[in-house]
């Protein structure tokens, strides 16, 4: 988003490095200190503890936190995991991926990411005055390609036989709600939990209830448990993109999304 609204007049730094997690990302005192630096912060609170310290540490003169403008929805108030998140004598630190009673991932609704594109856009013309209206010129093509993303994604899931979206982790709520579908998440907001064997036997009874064909897993996280729960009812898996943080650099947003749907469309039944 930074990439298309800065254009060739911003360069643009990701402190998450490619491949990591960006929920437990911690920062280095060098990147922190590259941080203060910066002409503009761009970040959300709440989805990465270490920013958000960061930030209030350095206390940048431009910041866009993206909560705001993206009008973030409650998290599902159902309890996932293991109440004992030590396995086999390792603590994960599940307690850090708390995200404040919110649901973070408002990027897979391309409406909401074009409001906050257009917000990031007064935010780089405030630190730019002299180049605010290109600024707002790429933040409103921005926008309109994402709305014709949600047209898209609109008309390709309006006919699915399957209406229920079981996945990993409850990453796609702001997708099941612009679309029509039904979330039901293996884990909860944090994809590294253990989910417990309660959780297990509900998304089961939601399989068998909805008659669910396809379990949705990630290809960043271990596919283990949903796949296993996928072969336990006798369907298939298929891999959805979160796009929490870049793999390997190679595909943009737009194309991730996109093969987010065909992969949705196939599940589904669309």
């Amino acid at each position: 988003m930074s990439e298309r609204v800065g254009g060739d007049l911003v360069a643009v730094e990701s402190l998450t490095p490619a491949g990591a997690d960006a929920h437990d990302m911690e920062l280095s005192p060098a990147a922190v200190a590259d941080l203060g630096e910066a002409d503009v912060v761009v970040y959300l609170s709440g989805f990465q503890p270490a920013v958000d310290d960061a930030v209030a540490t350095t206390a940048p003169e431009h910041v866009l936190d993206a909560a705001g403008p993206a009008e973030l929805m409650a998290a599902p108030d159902h309890d996932h995991a293991h109440e004992d998140h030590d396995h086999e004598g390792h603590d994960h630190g599940h307690e850090g991926h708390d995200h404040g009673g919110v649901d973070p991932h408002f990027w897979l609704d391309p409406v909401r990411l074009g409001a906050v594109a257009q917000e990031l856009a007064r935010e780089f013309g405030a630190a730019d005055p002299g180049n605010a209206d290109s600024y707002e010129s790429n933040a409103a093509e921005l926008a309109r390609q994402l709305d014709e993303l949600d047209d898209r994604f609109r008309e390709g899931l309006a006919s699915c036989e399957q209406r229920t979206l079981v996945a990993g982790h409850e990453a796609y709520g702001y997708l099941a709600e612009k679309y029509g579908l039904e979330q039901a998440g293996v884990a909860g907001l944090d994809p590294e939990a253990e989910p417990s064997p309660a959780r297990l036997a509900e998304v089961g009874e939601i399989i068998e209830e909805q008659g669910v064909t396809t379990v949705f897993t990630e290809s960043r996280l271990n596919p283990k448990v949903a796949r296993t729960l996928a072969e336990d009812h006798g369907i298939d898996s298929a891999v959805l993109d979160p796009v929490e943080s870049q793999v390997d650099g190679t595909r943009d947003y737009q194309q991730v999304m996109r093969a987010n749907l065909e992969a949705l469309r196939a599940g589904l039944g669309c």
